[in-house]
């Protein structure tokens, strides 16, 4: 897919660039977090649930990665919350660190759940993940290997990235794009998936 969606925003289904840890985080996150940890190294849900510290790392999460999900790669600025790359169940001593922190929709984070089957969006290469237009179903690129293309089907999969609601969020954002209501360059910040599937398969509009 294009290099140019590398930078905006992203989603498993094209690579993302990790932004910066903002200056405050070891303060108001890992400081706080580290200490909880010292007393309890391997937290409960429920103990978690009473020191959701990375909460205070979501309004900077949301601007550097412009409110793009990094899992759907749509753009969803009032339902994003922070996902745990490696769950908090496997790697407690992750939980306060920003590099182990992805952008999610909450129900792409709530379908992640404590999977580590999920390939990780700061990891994966362009054109693993391709749309087909007459379905508006994401797959795998067909090409890939073999252990590969089962990796991504994999993703696709727990994360239920072929569900009623993308499907149909994906039709509509395709539709006003064909209908030229909306252009090119707001689906590259906002949609990048969809707008690098549509210059790779050279989709015009009407």
């Amino acid at each position: 897919m294009a290099a140019f969606c590398r930078d905006e925003g992203g989603s498993v289904l094209i690579p993302v660039a990790p932004k910066p840890e903002p200056a405050s985080f070891n303060a108001k996150v890992r400081t706080p977090g580290q200490a909880f940890l010292a007393s309890v190294p391997t937290p409960s849900a429920k103990q978690f649930k009473k020191k959701q510290f990375w909460k205070a790392a979501l309004p900077y999460m949301k601007t550097a990665y412009n409110s793009v999900c990094a899992y759907s790669s749509f753009w969803m600025p009032g339902n994003c919350s922070v996902d745990h790359f490696h769950p908090k169940s496997a790697r407690p001593d992750l939980a306060y660190e920003w590099t182990n922190y992805r952008l999610a929709h909450d129900k792409i984070n709530i379908n992640k759940a404590d999977s580590t089957d999920v390939l990780d969006p700061f990891t994966i290469q362009a054109d693993w993940f391709v749309l087909d237009v007459a379905t508006l179903w994401v797959r795998p690129e067909p090409a890939l290997q073999a252990t590969l293309k089962t990796a991504v089907q994999k993703t696709i999969d727990v994360l239920k990235l072929n569900e009623d609601q993308w499907v149909q969020m994906r039709f509509a954002i395709f539709t006003s794009y064909l209908n030229k209501e909306l252009a090119l360059s707001y689906l590259q910040r906002t949609y990048p998936f969809i707008a690098a599937e549509i210059q790779r398969q050279g989709i015009q509009p009407k």
